[in-house]
């Protein structure tokens, strides 16, 4: 396949840790420009990872014609803003999560992206994992029977300042880690949400820095999330959970989101105890090639709009809940 040549808007920590890393990875993927609010934090990103251009403004990038698709890491009240100017100029686009703050936004974008007939994906590394694809299929194959209830936790650290305590830059644990919990809700119960309730414990600020939630669905599936910065103050320490209960039987992962290298779940039905292992190369990385093969015509998004626009719709109901 012909190598895409990436534009990324902005200097973000996920991009320099993560994504970027994960590009370099992807064989049909060319690091050709990245942009910063300076042109100085630009020309870094371009020694650091060997970008060809480098620019000192979001709209120099967009304008350049060479640029075919374009990372999205700034924060999330930027979002709507950028996806838009890059869609309209006919870039493919892969916005970081969430990529919306309500559900009218996504719907906006993924409107301009088919109005401009270009590619829009949400940028849920961790949905691309064959970890999940495994979880799916030993559901989907009646491994633990008919799923009655699904529970999931992240929590992660209590910053002493990001962006991610702000408010008006679209910040909480809700925005921030809660649409882990909910993509991974809706990419493992076929139905749709019938009842949502949620409650919240918020900072000075005013933005959720704990949230919990319970969901049942109309096929009467129920699901339970737990979310929250409250774990020290900028330190590495995280805490992830998923359990899935069934007719014949349960899984239990201790896995973080957006794992990396060899990892498992256990299995328990009532023939025992079984391990799954299963080795997960870079996320990131797979949703660049995944994007890539869209562009070059060999597929559709993985994430698609229609599951974007739901986990949207879905968030918009925790977040009505909570009094965000």
């Amino acid at each position: 396949m012909a190598k895409i040549k990436w534009g990324v808007l902005g200097t973000a920590n996920i991009a320099r840790g993560c994504t970027i890393p994960g590009m370099k990875l992807a064989e049909d993927c060319e690091l050709y420009a990245i942009a910063g609010r300076s042109l100085e934090k630009a020309e870094s990103f371009k020694q650091e990872f060997g970008f060809q251009k480098a620019y000192g403004s979001y709209e120099e990038l967009i304008a350049d014609k060479d640029v075919q698709a374009v990372y999205i890491p700034l924060p999330n009240n930027l979002h709507l803003k950028w996806v838009k100017e890059a869609l309209s100029a006919g870039k493919h686009v892969i916005c970081e999560k969430p990529l919306a703050l309500n559900a009218d936004e996504a719907k906006l974008m993924f409107d301009t992206a088919k109005e401009n007939g270009v590619y829009l994906m949400e940028a849920y590394a961790y949905l691309h994992s064959p970890y999940v694809e495994s979880l799916k299929k030993d559901i989907a194959d009646g491994v633990i029977g008919d799923v009655d209830y699904i529970e999931t936790a992240f929590v992660t650290q209590g910053y002493k300042e990001d962006i991610r305590l702000h408010k008006d830059l679209g910040g909480g644990a809700m925005y921030d880690l809660g649409c882990y919990c909910t993509t991974m809700i809706l990419s493992l119960i076929d139905s749709e949400p019938e009842y949502v309730k949620a409650s919240a414990e918020f900072t000075d600020l005013g933005v959720d820095a704990m949230t919990s939630g319970i969901i049942r669905f109309e096929n009467s599936v129920r699901a339970a999330f737990n979310v929250g910065m409250v774990l020290g103050k900028n330190t590495n320490a995280r805490y992830d959970r998923l359990y899935i209960h069934g007719s014949k039987g349960s899984i239990r992962s201790e896995v973080e989101y957006n794992q990396q290298g060899d990892a498992g779940y256990r299995v328990y039905t009532a023939d025992g105890l079984v391990e799954r292992k299963v080795s997960i190369p870079q996320n990131y990385s797979l949703e660049i090639v995944q994007m890539c093969r869209c562009i070059n015509g060999n597929g559709t998004p993985h994430v698609t709009p229609e599951f974007s626009i739901k986990n949207a719709q879905l968030m918009d109901r925790v977040l009505k809940e909570i009094g965000y």
